[in-house]
């Protein structure tokens, strides 16, 4: 049997203490889910939009691209892109919201082509364009969703954790102040009972 449900005074407190603990941290929990979800929703939100706008920018992309083909050849266009380099400007980095880490993505888009406008005409130019909108976007895109996978882990998490302090660990400790309160009580009772016995037999004693 576990020490601390003894119906004592300091076990009694002890439950008290144990039960504000855990009503504080469901409290806590709760504010923290809904800051959560509020940001998830948020982040869904802005996916949606950019998906959206994603799906437009790729038509108008591949529409440039088949331009290009048409004026330059597709092998010459081929040709050009093995001369693009790979692109090293991605940095990751990460900010905190309410302990889930999201990634923070910074993106510096090359201004300038790596292949010479006097060779090439304009249409190239446009379809370069359009894919580093895409190239741009999916960056967004990825940072969005990635952060979105993270939050809602953590909201399952989280309402895990307000589950077991409100279903299981609040109640235990609400029964148990309350059982060794009531035991307390009964003593008190009964020790009140025993000293009116008591005096009452010495009363007795002293008129006889």
């Amino acid at each position: 049997m576990d020490p601390n449900t003894f119906p004592t005074k300091s076990n009694l407190m002890l439950a008290k203490n144990s039960l504000k603990l855990a009503m504080q941290g469901y409290e806590l929990m709760d504010k923290k889910r809904n800051i959560l979800i509020r940001e998830l929703m948020e982040l869904i939100e802005q996916a949606t939009s950019i998906q959206s706008e994603i799906d437009t920018t790729f038509k108008r992309a591949y529409a440039a691209l088949q331009a290009a083909n048409i004026d330059h050849g597709i092998s010459y266009v081929e040709e050009i892109s093995h001369s693009i380099p790979i692109d090293d400007s991605i940095r990751i980095k990460t900010r905190s919201i309410m302990g889930t880490e999201i990634p923070l993505v910074e993106y510096t888009p090359d201004s300038a082509p790596a292949f010479g406008f006097y060779s090439t005409r304009e249409t190239l130019d446009r379809a370069r364009s359009q894919f580093d909108k895409v190239k741009e976007l999916t960056i967004k895109l990825s940072t969005i969703e990635n952060s979105a996978y993270r939050l809602a882990a953590n909201i399952k998490k989280t309402q895990k954790r307000a589950n077991a302090l409100k279903n299981i660990t609040i109640p235990y400790y609400t029964s148990l102040s309350t059982s060794i309160q009531s035991a307390l009580e009964e003593k008190e009772r009964e020790e009140f009972t025993r000293l009116k016995v008591i005096k009452r037999t010495k009363q007795s004693r002293e008129q006889n």
